[in-house]
């Protein structure tokens, strides 16, 4: 059927396309071209959110059919879609993507028509439209695949430091300023393409103004999401809606290091979506000093998206978060804070002085800490003494490990010809540790596994009994290992596995070192895993009607069939066969560690890590055809 009103479109529209859009409340006419002339009318308003329906400067058959062809879509699984022949799926895709950009373009123009004759109102509104572009972009090749050698070579080649030098001394444990050899080092790396794009711009204005007027909103996605289909059905009604403040971007200044302030007040209860008004008041911000932060800079530049990937897989990681700051002369963004996750911080215009002071606490933030509550950063002087200032020149890159607190301000470089002060704009490269890929989540992933090819032996009695004993042995050992997690420093580090770019001499060190690390971390599951310790951790739990299992609910992803006990079962088990549930717990405990092997679990590691990577390539790439750059 989809197969059917693709190839009737293609015969009714791709011939000659000539369609009309419309803007609250006003028909907008555009001009008979190449490109679908549209109109876009509001439908309704519900929540504060607009829904606008698409008009069409063109008969109504092939209308219905797109209307068809877009329900279709949005209803399919992705088998369904990947059997649609590959011909006509990219020919509809290159339709609904100039639809798109007409429909994006017109919702921010406000002129009215010369005439609404000829005008068919559909039923399809714009976010039909874009998450039907969405949904037949996701398996489409945006970027180049494998890039992650020419992000290794741009970042860690740049000065005297090897990657592999990177992770023994400084990853996790320390700042890093490495600096260009020379001044064209910035034409020829993974950034030159969208430095010449600023470059492209003659003004700041005329680069933000371009900038905000075609991206669309990163909307965003639970990070255990592994059923892109499933957000898409929860986005439905906010896909393709412009960039929210707070959100995507933040209008933010710091006046003498000390409280931030926000250009735009919007609700912290609803979504403050940046209007065509809001853009053009960017260059009076701008003039006042105040930064523009602007977030997953990966789901609107393909450049940029192949960059992230590149870090992800440099790192082993599913993905890594871009996010692009431009700083007007002599002026501070963001107030000092400490991030829950790594950054290289790459110097694309401009000049900007870094403070970064010593991690107050031992441990590593772990991702989604509400960091920043923790520490008063004032007045602390061994903070102070300890701080390091760092000055980052064009094409120079600095690496800051999470927990760290810094800020950053721009200042007049001295040691430029014309003496000038400048606007800063950096590229942070956000590497964020999840937790099923801390060495806590290589444990869950080894006892979890560990744990069903145990079950399935001959060691244990096949009645249903002694199988629950079992599963509930196997879940208490993983509140232990969470519990451990919880206190020492070295569960919270990134477990490197998933990383491919080590090179023969590297990879044999890299091993000897991961190897090490697991034993280490397996003889404190040993000799910590305790019993009663996990009992009470339980119990504070369902008095409290938490659930503790959630904290690593990823685990399910390892096994779709894996059954799910719930907390009431469970602790019913525990109640009424304590003695029972204590020793399986110590046989469970003495075995795995007695049996476990690192080299059996990597495998399955890694299938999880791909699973994560496939729905964050399948997002990145719907995003990036809704972002008309």
């Amino acid at each position: 059927m989809i197969s059917f009103c693709f190839s009737a479109i293609d015969m009714n529209l791709f011939v000659e396309s000539d369609m009309n859009l419309n803007v609250p409340g006003e028909w907008i006419h555009v001009p008979k071209s190449s490109t679908p002339s549209i109109s876009l009318i509001i439908m309704e308003e519900v929540h504060d959110k607009t829904f606008f329906r698409i008009g069409f400067m063109e008969d109504e058959y092939p209308v219905l059919l797109l209307h068809v062809a877009i329900t279709l879509i949005n209803d399919c699984t992705i088998e369904q879609l990947r059997k649609v022949p590959r011909g006509l799926s990219r020919k509809f895709l290159l339709y609904l993507a100039m639809l798109w950009a007409e429909v994006h373009k017109h919702k921010l123009i406000e002129t009215v028509p010369e005439s609404e004759r000829f005008f068919c109102l559909s039923n399809i509104r714009t976010n039909h439209l874009a998450e039907s572009l969405f949904r037949l972009s996701m398996d489409e090749t945006f970027t180049t695949p494998s890039k992650f050698q020419e992000v290794k070579r741009s970042i860690f080649h740049l000065g005297h430091i090897s990657f592999e030098s990177f992770i023994v001394n400084h990853w996790e444990q320390s700042p890093l300023l490495i600096q260009r050899p020379s001044e064209d080092v910035l034409h020829d790396n993974v950034f030159s393409s969208f430095s010449q794009f600023l470059r492209s711009k003659e003004t700041v204005s005329s680069f933000l103004g371009f900038l905000l007027q075609n991206l669309t909103s990163a909307l965003p996605i639970n990070s255990d999401e592994l059923d892109i289909v499933g957000f898409l059905k929860e986005a439905r009604g906010n896909i393709g809606c412009p960039i929210i403040y707070q959100q995507d971007i933040r209008v933010v200044k710091t006046m003498d290091s000390k409280e931030e302030i926000h250009f735009f007040q919007g609700s912290s209860d609803s979504p403050y979506f940046l209007k065509e008004d809001d853009i053009l008041r960017c260059e009076e911000a701008y003039n006042d000093g105040y930064t523009f932060a602007l977030r997953g800079m990966e789901f609107h530049f393909k450049d940029i998206a192949a960059i992230s990937e590149g870090m992800a897989f440099l790192f082993g990681q599913p993905s890594t978060g871009v996010n692009m700051y431009l700083t007007p002369p002599n002026s501070q963004g963001l107030a000092r804070h400490r991030d829950d996750h790594c950054v290289l911080v790459c110097q694309i215009r401009g000049v900007k002085r870094w403070k970064i002071f010593p991690n107050p606490c031992a441990r590593l933030p772990r991702l989604y800490e509400q960091v920043n509550d923790l520490f008063e950063f004032e007045g602390d002087n061994d903070m102070i003494d300890g701080c390091k200032e760092f000055l980052l020149r064009e094409g120079d890159i600095l690496y800051i490990p999470r927990g760290f607190p810094h800020e950053a301000c721009t200042i007049i470089d001295d040691s430029a010809t014309n003496g000038n002060s400048e606007f800063s704009l950096h590229l942070t490269l956000a590497i964020e540790i999840e937790p099923p890929f801390e060495w806590e989540g290589i444990f869950h992933v080894a006892l979890h596994h560990w744990g069903q090819n145990y079950k399935f032996s001959n060691d244990i009695p096949y009645e249903p009994s002694s199988r629950d004993l079992h599963d509930v042995a196997v879940k208490l050992m993983h509140i232990a290992v969470k519990l451990i997690g919880d206190v020492d420093p070295i569960f919270r580090k990134a477990c490197l596995v998933g990383a491919i770019s080590f090179p023969s001499g590297a990879e044999g060190w890299i091993k000897t070192h991961q190897l090490s690390t697991f034993s280490h971390l397996l003889s404190r599951v040993s000799s910590d895993s305790n019993f009663n310790d996990v009992i009470s951790n339980v119990e504070r739990a369902i008095s409290k009607n938490e659930d503790f299992f959630e904290k690593f609910r990823w685990v399910c992803h390892l096994d779709q069939k894996m059954s799910v006990m719930g907390m009431e079962d469970f602790f019913h088990l525990l109640i009424h066969q304590k003695d029972k549930v204590e020793a399986t717990f110590m046989e469970v405990r003495s075995k795995f560690c007695n049996d476990v092997v690192f080299d059996d679990i990597v495998h399955h590691y890694n299938v999880l890590l791909e699973k994560y990577r496939t729905t964050r390539k399948q997002y990145m790439n719907g995003m990036l055809a809704l972002n008309c750059i």
